[in-house]
């Protein structure tokens, strides 16, 4: 690690933080209707969108009528572009004459797409026409600004005097024409000035001195990467993603596209501060979501900056391990952005994550089986809240504390809920990782052997389940077994969870509001926080830690030993 490394992480973390705290409180005035800058720009097209839809945005829903809406418009809209990629061949702007798409391919990627995971077993420049990946970039837009409407509808449910979680589609609305529009717009002319192409002319030909010809493949790039970083979607337009000089043409696009990702996740957490008047309480959230941050990004650096071992005694090639990473962006800025793209589960990459040191992919998968270091756009709050709400109550039985969250009391149906949420995410990564070991079309696609191949079918679990959708490669993952499972996977891991928490949101409205007293169990406190963490790193390890430790914890075994496989 070098201190200049160090230091520039430590500035962009606290502009990131500095940033964050307007935002979460910018977010609070458009969900919950209050005056904005862009009331007047944006007022008279929501009210058109809402007239030409047949919608009162007034009408507030139960977590039922909420559920049902959310589920409903995701079908409507998952059936959409499915339609698009089936029958691309034969709908315009595909100036690249592309051909179908495999059925068992469009089935992942929509799968991908409509949960937020853009994972992509495919090479897109050479699968999807524009088209297509234009339908894809509207998902882009509209599954994350569904995925914090519905983390919005749970806080709700601890509001006082409240009567329903609001309204689906006004929340939907809003979100998209009052946060991921206008800052997508801007972020995608700044990437234009800084170099990143957005083009709709088709493929460009080039001609070599030597009279070799090559195909140059060109798409709306700028917007589409504007979208997928601040919607922590990270699904590519090129198969090497944010490691493409079109993605991200150099260190200063690396850095604005690190702050996209974790802008969002980052503010809500200041969001439900506002919700329940209680500003404390975020940053206790806060900070020790990002001590455990900061310290999973320092074991990944150290390791990165550290190199191989193996490397230096055998070539005597001394310093940091560079395979895989683009030197535009130093070991650094490719640590940063792999730590910060499966803390917020953005799955964008700049660097090859199968070419990270042990521990440094330790922490990718770490971080993606917790689900809880800060997570996506709206995901992420629900899962971090989901804890505090198993954390009230196991400690409140520990303490003898009245097991009560922001006045709301915490009985056996919302603990039930709440456990069920969180055992769901490692059922399906570790089933789905057992059932690959277990059958031939599973191992089949394992190219790498021993300990970091058992990672590499464990990580192409735990991402889709995360809604994360970066991978460690190689894996045959465009396998009809693989696209399936992972398609399942991902299904899973959004929709139940999602579900679940909405199930706790309407008991919590029903409830009411208990005045604090002396038998409260307060939870806007250090102590209390660490706690949370606690149980959350708990859990990890009982759950995650026997796949981990004969994954990259015995390959960084095996490694200081100087065994190669």
């Amino acid at each position: 690690m070098t201190f200049q490394g160090l230091l520039g992480d430590a500035l962009f973390l606290l502009v990131l933080t500095l940033a964050a705290v307007p935002v979460g409180r910018y977010l609070y005035r458009v969900f919950e209707g209050q005056p904005t800058f862009l009331d007047r720009v944006m007022g008279k097209l929501e009210h058109g969108i809402f007239r030409l839809a047949g919608i009162d945005p007034e009408q507030g829903m139960d977590w039922r009528a909420y559920a049902v809406a959310f589920l409903l418009s995701n079908l409507v809209m998952a059936v959409l572009v499915y339609l698009i990629l089936m029958f691309q061949q034969d709908l315009p702007l595909n100036p690249a004459h592309l051909g179908p798409v495999a059925p068992t391919t469009v089935f992942n990627t929509v799968a991908s797409f409509i949960t937020n995971t853009n994972w992509q077993v495919y090479s897109p420049e050479q699968t999807l026409s524009d088209l297509s990946e234009f339908a894809l970039e509207f998902l882009q837009f509209t599954t994350p600004a569904a995925g914090i409407v519905v983390a919005i509808a749970f806080v709700r449910g601890f509001v006082a005097g409240r009567q329903d979680l609001g309204n689906y589609y006004r929340d939907l609305v809003r979100a998209l024409t009052r946060i991921f529009l206008p800052i997508t717009f801007v972020a995608a002319i700044v990437l234009i000035a800084l170099g990143v192409p957005d083009s709709l002319s088709g493929p460009a030909i080039a001609h070599s001195i030597t009279g070799a010809t090559q195909v140059i493949a060109r798409a709306p790039v700028a917007g589409f990467e504007a979208i997928k970083q601040l919607g922590t979607n990270g699904g590519g337009i090129f198969n090497v993603n944010s490691a493409h000089p079109f993605e991200n043409p150099g260190p200063l696009t690396n850095l604005i596209e690190e702050f996209l990702m974790a802008l969002l996740p980052m503010a809500l957490v200041f969001t439900f501060g506002h919700y329940i008047k209680n500003r404390r309480q975020a940053w206790i959230i806060y900070g020790v979501t990002m001590t455990l941050f900061v310290v999973l990004l320092l074991i990944a650096y150290s390791s990165e900056a550290a190199g191989n071992p193996i490397v230096h005694r055998l070539l005597g090639v001394t310093g940091p391990n560079w395979e895989g990473k683009e030197t535009r962006f130093g070991i650094s800025g490719s640590t940063l952005f792999a730590t910060l793209t499966t803390a917020f589960t953005t799955g964008a990459v700049n660097t090859m994550h199968d070419s990270l040191m042990p521990l440094g992919g330790f922490v990718a998968l770490f971080q993606m089986m917790l689900n809880t270091v800060f997570g996506g756009a709206g995901a992420g709050l629900l899962n971090i809240l989901m804890f505090v709400v198993i954390s009230v109550f196991v400690t409140g039985l520990m303490v003898g504390r009245t097991p009560e969250l922001f006045g709301k009391k915490i009985e056996v149906r919302e603990v039930m809920a709440a456990t069920a949420a969180m055992l769901v995410h490692p059922f399906i990564v570790l089933g789905a990782t057992a059932l690959a070991l277990a059958t031939a079309a599973g191992r089949a696609g394992i190219f790498n052997p021993a300990y970091h191949g058992l990672s590499e079918v464990v990580y192409a679990f735990a991402s889709p389940a995360a809604n994360n959708g970066s991978a460690f490669a190689g894996l045959g993952a465009a396998s009809p077994f693989y696209a399936i499972s992972t398609g399942i996977v991902m299904l899973l891991g959004r929709y139940i969870s999602m579900l679940l928490m909405l199930y706790i949101a309407g008991s919590l409205l029903s409830k009411k509001t208990v005045p604090a007293s002396t038998g409260t169990l307060r939870t806007d406190t250090w102590t209390f926080g660490w706690i949370y963490l606690g149980i959350v790193l708990i859990v990890g390890a009982l759950t995650f830690f026997p796949v981990l430790a004969l994954g990259p914890i015995a390959e960084q075994l095996a490694m200081l030993a100087g065994k190669v496989f």
